[in-house]
C-alpha cells in the first residue's frame, strides 16, 4: 500500500501553560503508532508523518484517543493531507499574506463536518480592520495591525463552534507545506 502524507494539528496544547507536550514526545508518540517519517514544527502542536490508512475519520480518531491517553487531556486535532494542505495554500485570495507590514494573517483549520459555510455568517469581522474569506476546510482571516486591539477574531474563542477550530498564521502554514513537500 502507498503510504499517504498528513499534517496533524493540534489544538489547545503549550497554550498558556496548559497540556504542555515536548515535541520530542509528540514525536515519539505517532512514531508508537506506527506512523513513518515523523516530524514536528515549532511546539504549538504541528505533526508531519506518512501512514497506509486512507480513511480521514478512522485516522483522526485513533489519534485523538492515543493522544488523550498518553498526554491526559481531551485531545482534538485537525487533519490535513498533504493534497489538502497544497490546495488551501493555492486558493488563498489573491494578495493573501502579501502585506507582513500591514497586516496579521491566519488560517482558521476547521474540524469536520464543521464547513466554512457553518461559520462564516457566525464570524462578524470589523469594518476596515478584519478580512474573512472562506476557503476550502479552512477560513482566511486577516486583520490590520494597527487595529489588532479592535479585531473580532478573539471574539470567535467564546462560540460553540471554536471547539472544532484551530488556528495557524499563514507564515507557520506556508512552511508546514513546504516541510511536507520536501
Amino acid at each position: 500500500m502507498a503510504e499517504n502524507q498528513y499534517l496533524t494539528l493540534l489544538r489547545g496544547i503549550n497554550v498558556g501553560g496548559n497540556n504542555i507536550i515536548k515535541m520530542t514526545d509528540l514525536k515519539s508518540c505517532f512514531e508508537n503508532m506506527g506512523f513513518t517519517s515523523v516530524s514536528t514544527y515549532i511546539q504549538s502542536g504541528n505533526v508531519i508523518f506518512k501512514s497506509d490508512e486512507k480513511d480521514n475519520t478512522r485516522l483522526t480518531n485513533k489519534i485523538e484517543q492515543v493522544l488523550s491517553d498518553r498526554f491526559k487531556y481531551s485531545s482534538r486535532i485537525v487533519l490535513v493531507s498533504h493534497q489538502q494542505l497544497k490546495k488551501i495554500i493555492e486558493q488563498a485570495p489573491v494578495g493573501f499574506g502579501t502585506e507582513p507590514d500591514k497586516y496579521r494573517y491566519d488560517a482558521l483549520f476547521l474540524k469536520e463536518p464543521l464547513t466554512p459555510d457553518d461559520v462564516l455568517g457566525k464570524i462578524i469581522p470589523r469594518e476596515g480592520v478584519d478580512k474573512v474569506y472562506p476557503g476550502p476546510e479552512v477560513l482566511y482571516f486577516s486583520r490590520l495591525i494597527s487595529g489588532a486591539s479592535q479585531s473580532k477574531l478573539s471574539k470567535i474563542i467564546s462560540m460553540p463552534f471554536y471547539q472544532n477550530i484551530t488556528i495557524r498564521n499563514w507564515n507557520t502554514t506556508s512552511r508546514l507545506l513546504e516541510l511536507m513537500e520536501k
